[in-house]
């Protein structure tokens, strides 16, 4: 009896086994791909040459000013890493990230200037190295803003070379410092961050250490560090020093999913109103490509939007989202590919 009864529960686990972890998943498997292959193979889309370029629902970054460009990452749009910045509206981190982002993009709501960039005025105001009526904009930021600065330093292999060529010519400032921080004897290039951002503002008035790309000896390409006083790096890191000394400016309300990380760090969707306010760069950058009339070249990307654009639920719910990666194939499917 009691061997019998063994018996009925090892066979009773066997067909459990055979059911629950071999039959249910193959049927659930077939149901899949007869009836739903493009999901059941993860979603992927293709580019023109038939090649795969990603799945639909993960986002991944686009850097040409003729693509749509996603929302930010925490996870650098890794797929094995998903997570979210974790970051609280107070924290001076997100602050930092939206700041940054908003200098290159931001727009005036109204007055002569109404849907121009403010970039350019953040460059001509950053020229004047004036800041709170104090002169030395780099050397403030560098003072208030001690983790960017650094972050400056380490975030790029020729930043770090750049400054460590400065220490070596700068041996009393450097001896200076270690005078001031004996528990360093030996500092790294990012310990005098701070010190160097500190000599480069009084040696380079209005101007920001930035890379530049310019023709060699060899006649190929070269980039190197250099002080310059236009360009995205003054737009960016300064835009928060520009904000209050500009209090009157009226800019553009810019959509909240342009500036922050989704809860995955990876949403492969924008909102509709996102991709609105990108549209004018998307449409002037592949109007010049393809020396186009800019308003024909817009009035069809915007067409491509509305057509893509869609809310949950069948539009009951929600804000209508467009879905960035399948957007920029459109685009890819209509122009070619972008100019390099």
């Amino acid at each position: 009896m009691f061997l019998r009864t063994i018996s009925k529960r090892v066979l009773l686990l066997a067909v459990t086994v055979v059911v629950c972890c071999v039959a249910y998943p193959a049927v659930i498997w077939g149901i899949g791909h007869i009836f739903f292959p493009f999901q059941a193979n993860g979603s992927m889309l293709t580019a023109p040459d038939g090649s795969m370029v990603g799945s639909q629902l993960i986002s991944q970054p686009f850097t040409k000013d003729e693509y749509f460009q996603p929302r930010p990452s925490a996870a650098s749009y890794d797929a094995s890493a998903s997570t979210s910045s974790a970051l609280a509206p107070s924290n001076y981190a997100l602050r930092a990230r939206v700041a940054t982002t908003l200098g290159p993009i931001v727009k005036y709501a109204s007055g002569p200037m109404a849907g121009q960039l403010v970039a350019p005025a953040i460059e001509t105001w950053f020229q004047h190295d004036l800041y709170q009526g104090a002169p030395g904009i780099v050397a403030q930021w560098a003072d208030a803003h001690n983790s960017l600065a650094t972050a400056w330093v380490s975030s790029d292999p020729t930043h770090g070379a750049y400054v460590d060529q400065w220490s070596k010519a700068h041996p009393d400032i450097v001896a200076q410092w270690i005078k001031a921080n004996p528990a360093t004897p030996n500092p790294q290039n990012t310990d005098l961050a701070i010190v160097f951002f500190e000599n480069f503002s009084k040696a380079y008035p209005g101007k920001f250490p930035s890379a530049v790309t310019a023709t060699g000896p060899d006649g190929k390409p070269q980039t190197a560090i250099a002080p310059v006083s236009t360009g995205t790096d003054i737009q960016s890191n300064f835009f928060d020093m520009w904000r209050p000394d500009n209090p009157d400016a009226d800019l553009q309300n810019v959509p909240g999913d342009y500036l922050t990380t989704s809860g995955s760090g990876l949403d492969p969707n924008i909102t509709l109103a996102n991709a609105e306010y990108q549209l004018d760069r998307v449409a002037s950058k592949w109007a010049a490509d393809l020396k186009r009339d800019p308003a024909a070249v817009r009035a069809e990307i915007e067409q491509i939007l509305q057509a893509n654009a869609s809310a949950p639920f069948g539009g009951l719910a929600g804000e209508k989202l467009v879905n960035v990666l399948q957007v920029n194939l459109e685009l890819r499917n209509k122009y070619g590919a972008p100019a390099q």
